[in-house]
């Protein structure tokens, strides 16, 4: 696999085993029930690791782009052993996550392309999105960086009032209207604030609605329209939060968020609570969207930049 990049410390390999484990177990116990003994890889073999992926949320599509690679090594290979197998999947596995539009960022004291760099965070109510846009706000700040965010979900005094402890708790500053104001008169007096006070990094959090696509659509669009008359090229970044959790529902919002606008990043949360972590690799490859961030515990502390080659140790490990 390669030595990991030095930023990835000790301590988020610590966080992720914590955080991945439940899918660890699960994945790992099953395949190797799978291949131990075995002189050599069948069809048998690849037909019951076809269902161990499946069952870990990978999903239909990359499941078969995983087993047709195989099945090509096998042709090749007529003795391929188990530790080639474990081997051949790691690597196809990274080439999946990696092919996908890369995401070149490694760690948040990572220098930032814009200033400020304007991210929109969309999603569905209960994945965790405010939270998860409170948890990197902590984590840029950490960085160096100076953060500001926008209350952009104006249709819950609930989601307003969440960020706002959020805001307060990592002490970066929020700007808020009524509930019920405009959403992009909030993101427009987000940006004007950002810029007069040399923001580095503004999180943008908007309604997590599922309401018809089209209602979707204007409704993003327009917020993205009068951020570009402050920023020209805002926002920079729209960041979709999915729960690792709900497995094929996570796939379904995906779909209709990516329908709805250009998301151009993934966070991935809740990955402590599921068995089924190898749904964020199946969505990343479906959509050929990379996942920046997942959420691997419910500290302040637990969320990282997504590293591919730490998170294929740990599932392999």
């Amino acid at each position: 696999m390669g030595k990991l990049s030095d930023f990835f410390s000790k301590q988020d390999q610590d966080m992720l085993d914590r955080g991945l484990s439940n899918t660890k177990k699960s994945f790992f116990s099953r395949l190797g029930s799978v291949v131990i003994g075995k002189s050599k890889i069948d069809e048998d073999v690849l037909d019951e690791l076809e269902t161990i992926l499946i069952q870990s949320d990978v999903g239909v599509a990359t499941t078969l782009k995983i087993i047709a690679a195989l099945e090509a090594r096998i042709a090749k290979d007529k003795y391929l052993k188990t530790e080639d197998l474990i081997q051949r999947m790691q690597e196809e596995i990274l080439a999946l996550l990696v092919n996908s539009e890369k995401n070149t960022q490694s760690s948040f004291d990572d220098s930032l392309k814009s200033q400020p760099h304007v991210v929109m965070v969309v999603g569905v109510n209960g994945v965790g999105k405010t939270t998860s846009v409170g948890k990197l706000a902590h984590q840029y700040k950490k960085a160096g960086k100076k953060v500001m965010l926008g209350a952009a979900d104006t249709f819950r005094a609930g989601a307003i009032d969440q960020l706002q402890i959020w805001a307060d708790r990592v002490e970066v500053p929020l700007v808020r209207q009524d509930m019920g104001s405009d959403p992009a008169s909030v993101a427009f007096d987000t940006l004007e604030s950002a810029k007069a006070q040399g923001s580095d990094i503004v999180f943008i959090d908007t309604a997590g609605r599922l309401h018809n696509k089209v209602n979707l659509m204007n409704e993003l669009t327009k917020v993205k329209r009068v951020m570009s008359k402050i920023i020209t090229d805002a926002p920079h970044e729209v960041l979709l939060v999915l729960d690792g959790s709900t497995g094929q529902n996570a796939f379904e919002q995906a779909k209709q968020f990516t329908a709805a606008t250009d998301v151009s990043s993934l966070a991935i949360t809740k990955l402590d609570g599921t068995a089924k972590g190898g749904v964020l690799l199946g969505i990343s490859d479906q959509f050929q969207i990379p996942v920046k961030y997942i959420g691997v515990g419910e500290g302040i502390d637990d969320i990282q930049v997504f590293n591919p080659k730490a998170y294929i140790k740990t599932l392999f490990s």
